[in-house]
């Protein structure tokens, strides 16, 4: 088995790298290191089966020799991140989706395509289901990766309806874990590491908006399982245990045990207020659903977090 990972360096694709490593299968991580890093796989760099290559998939790429599977999960994934980067999100989530079906078209391998719950918007249907269309501002600031993941969705269903291509998209609910970032600027790092560094909690609006949050190996395993299936449609994978910002903010507090105080802003433009999926297909089709309840997965993620703050700290 060959798996060629796009954004493999980033916080989830390295971990599908763990995995599909661990699964006997050769794997080539394609980065270019927008915003992934070489450190998230530097464990690997001495596993014969393991090959790092810098590449922006906007490019076409060439892989010598077959490929089994192509896992598309280059991106910005952030808001902090797709802001500062609007078009090259805008071109991987086009130009990049058109390469990597390209090359699974040519290689006769199975896709499996990155997307998002983004594509639901500030989504009038709660919670969402894969056969809701959404609620998405095109031209607002959020649209360079809402709009780009929509795309990214009907481009990899045209390949699979016109060439045949083995398709499969699955749209990813917020997810936690080890090797996100400190100033990735989704809602977890932020307050964890603000909570660490004894610094006051950003509350947007009065943090009554919801997320759900999943822990990371639990998504790993539903993507390896939807990868194994004959689905090409949207599967929802994410925790459906949802918690408003405000309360969130609370657990993180009780967690660290910080006494910082909570910082209250104005809300985003666009900003989802309310967000938990609706995981009946996954539950049907893969006989899967999250087993790492969110104070456990925390409780995990605390330590990854306070090792990053300290050496942070040791360097400035």
């Amino acid at each position: 088995m060959r798996t060629v990972i796009t954004g493999g360096a980033g916080f989830l694709g390295s971990h599908l790298c763990d995995r599909f490593l661990n699964e006997g299968s050769e794997v080539i991580c394609i980065d270019n290191f927008i915003t992934g890093s070489p450190v998230n796989v530097e464990h690997l760099r001495g596993n014969p089966k393991f090959m790092l290559l810098r590449h922006d998939i906007s490019h076409p790429l060439e892989i010598d020799g077959p490929v089994d599977n192509v896992l598309h999960f280059a991106s910005p994934a952030s808001p902090v991140d797709y802001l500062r980067h609007p078009i090259p999100t805008l071109k991987v989530g086009s130009l990049g989706t058109h390469n990597a079906l390209g090359l699974a078209k040519l290689k006769k391998a199975r896709l499996l395509l990155a997307s998002t719950s983004e594509v639901y918007g500030d989504p009038q249907q709660h919670p969402q289901r894969e056969d809701y269309w959404g609620h998405v501002n095109p031209i607002g600031v959020r649209g360079v990766y809402d709009e780009a993941k929509r795309f990214a969705e009907a481009m990899t269903m045209a390949y699979h309806r016109y060439h045949g291509v083995q398709t499969h998209i699955v749209r990813i609910f917020n997810t936690y874990g080890e090797r996100m970032r400190l100033d990735d600027g989704r809602v977890l790092p932020n307050l964890m590491g603000q909570a660490l560094r004894g610094e006051p909690l950003t509350v947007y609006g009065d943090g009554s908006q919801t997320r759900s949050f999943c822990y990371v190996a639990d998504l790993v395993e539903g993507i390896y399982r939807l990868l194994a299936i004959d689905f090409a449609e949207p599967v929802n994978l994410g925790n459906p245990h949802e918690v408003s910002i405000l309360d969130f903010a609370k657990e993180i507090l009780s967690l660290t045990g910080s006494r910082s105080p909570l910082d209250f802003k104005p809300l985003p433009q666009d900003d989802p207020k309310v967000r938990r999926p609706d995981i009946e297909r996954a539950r049907r089709l893969l006989g899967w659903e999250p087993k790492v309840d969110r104070h456990e997965g925390l409780s995990r993620t605390l330590e990854y977090f306070r090792q990053k703050v300290r050496s942070k700290a040791a360097e400035g």
